[in-house]
């Protein structure tokens, strides 16, 4: 089966991560999956969310932020200003939650780590887009402080990285793009560590209930596309 644009079903898009995209920010990386644009930036705050404070054993925390901006999408989507959509929420949970589990939070002190992650271009898979940026962007961050000996190198516990999966008229396919994703009898949104653990699963049958072994099969094509971003994040970090 050759896709509409000409890849393999095991086959990823082509994939960039730009670090120091962002002048200011302490970590950021521009990810581009095809025509998927995120980009990521990571603020570190030398301080805590109030339910953190005045522990009598404090550690640090991490915590995500996810946007579409407004003409990321074929029609414009409104821009949130006064509060999140479920969706928006969700997500920014997702890329908190996977993120987190890459970190020692003990070993990161007193500080918080703010990824903003801002979709500029959306053509399927912005949050796994955006997870596996965002781990290279924090890795960035936080190499400055490890390099100054201001926290252990083991405050990075684990390398993360995300793909989407599903089938598609039957057939497993690796990285979707919007017409397959919108298409697809399965989505599957798979979160592992570099070793091949899985983090976190999202899943959904469209159309149709499916088979158990149909799943193992998704699990493993994400975690064939999982080796090659791992490949992918480890030759684009500059720190």
């Amino acid at each position: 089966m050759i896709r509409f644009d000409g890849r393999n079903p095991d086959q990823l898009r082509t994939i960039s991560l730009e670090t120091n995209f962002s002048k200011y920010a302490e970590g950021s990386v521009l990810a581009k999956f095809g025509d998927t644009h995120v980009l990521c930036n990571v603020t570190i705050e030398d301080n805590l969310p109030h339910w953190l404070r005045n522990r009598t054993n404090p550690h640090g925390w991490l915590t995500a932020e996810y946007a579409l901006l407004p003409r990321s999408t074929q029609q414009r989507v409104q821009r949130e200003q006064r509060w999140p959509k479920g969706r928006t929420q969700e997500i920014s949970r997702l890329i908190g939650r996977s993120l987190r589990m890459a970190l020692n939070l003990e070993k990161l002190g007193e500080r918080q780590l703010i990824v903003d992650c801002d979709v500029l271009q959306a053509d399927g898979g912005t949050r796994t887009a955006a997870i596996t940026a965002g781990w290279l962007a924090v890795r960035t961050a936080l190499q400055p402080l490890i390099d100054a000996e201001k926290m252990p190198a083991t405050v990075l516990r684990q390398q993360i990285a995300a793909i989407s999966v599903g089938l598609v008229e039957g057939r497993p396919l690796l990285d979707l793009a919007y017409v397959e994703d919108v298409a697809a009898e399965v989505d599957l949104n798979v979160v592992m560590t570099a070793s091949g653990e899985i983090v976190e699963i999202q899943g959904t049958a469209e159309k149709a209930p499916f088979k158990r072994h149909q799943l193992g099969e998704l699990v493993d094509l994400a975690a064939q596309g999982i080796v090659e971003l791992v490949k992918i994040q480890q030759q684009s970090f500059t720190g």
